[in-house]
């Protein structure tokens, strides 16, 4: 996952002067496969992507080859998702599943 923040200091006009170019290699990247989702964020600062990628770092290629980061207008924070861990509890046989449950409450 990627947010997209414009930086500080930077006007809207500067954003919209670079946003057709982003716009297109953004829908190219979701059209490859890169990008898998994209949301704008609430506060209108920025977007959330959701990418297909190895690692953190072939997200963070991807990211700094678009137009924004180019012109050094946004910043990035990134953060490596991957499946929700407690769901393989549920898939466990029952027995282990009670033993995952047990070793769980022994941790508290």
């Amino acid at each position: 996952m990627v947010i997209l923040t414009v930086k500080a200091g930077i006007t809207r006009e500067q954003v919209m002067t670079v946003m057709p170019a982003e716009i297109r290699q953004t829908v190219q990247l979701n059209l490859n496969g890169k990008i898998r989702e994209w949301y704008s964020r609430g506060d209108g600062s920025g977007a959330v992507f959701l990418l297909d990628s190895r690692d953190v770092a072939e997200a963070h290629a991807i990211m700094e080859g678009l137009p924004l980061a180019k012109q050094n207008i946004v910043d990035h924070e990134y953060i490596a998702l991957g499946p929700l861990l407690p769901l393989g509890l549920l898939a466990a046989d029952p027995e282990r599943r009670q033993q995952g449950e047990t070793h769980i409450e022994d941790r508290r």
